[in-house]
């Protein structure tokens, strides 16, 4: 049984708040889960101990037992120092999408025009 360390959404419509669950990764994100590790509330201060809770001996527990965290949850494991801080590269996030390069290519045109007459 392959584990996930995850996040499962509650809370109303634009009032997320999130549960980290232990779970099998078969199981639908807000379905069926094992232990309910911590809280995730989105909605408040970067810097506010509340954002984040967890109960890292439980997830030290079930990192043992094989649960792979997601990219999320790894953050935040990296960030309580329960986890090592892995290298990310995406050499592309800079790069502006087709629809802004098409239009910054009409607007240095539109730019270059009068310029010339």
């Amino acid at each position: 049984m392959s584990m996930k360390i995850r996040l499962a959404r509650g809370g109303s419509k634009k009032r997320p708040h999130y549960a980290i669950v232990a779970s099998d990764s078969r199981m639908p994100r807000d379905g069926r889960f094992l232990e309910k590790l911590g809280t995730y509330n989105p909605l408040l201060a970067k810097d506010s101990e509340d954002r984040v809770k967890m109960n890292a001996e439980r997830v030290k527990y079930w990192l043992s037992q094989g649960a792979q965290p997601t990219d999320r949850v790894a953050r935040f494991l990296e960030a309580a120092g329960l986890a090592e801080k892995k290298a990310r590269n995406n050499p592309k996030a800079a790069v502006p999408g087709k629809a802004m390069t098409e239009r910054a290519a009409k607007k240095a045109a539109r730019a270059a025009a009068p310029a010339e007459e």
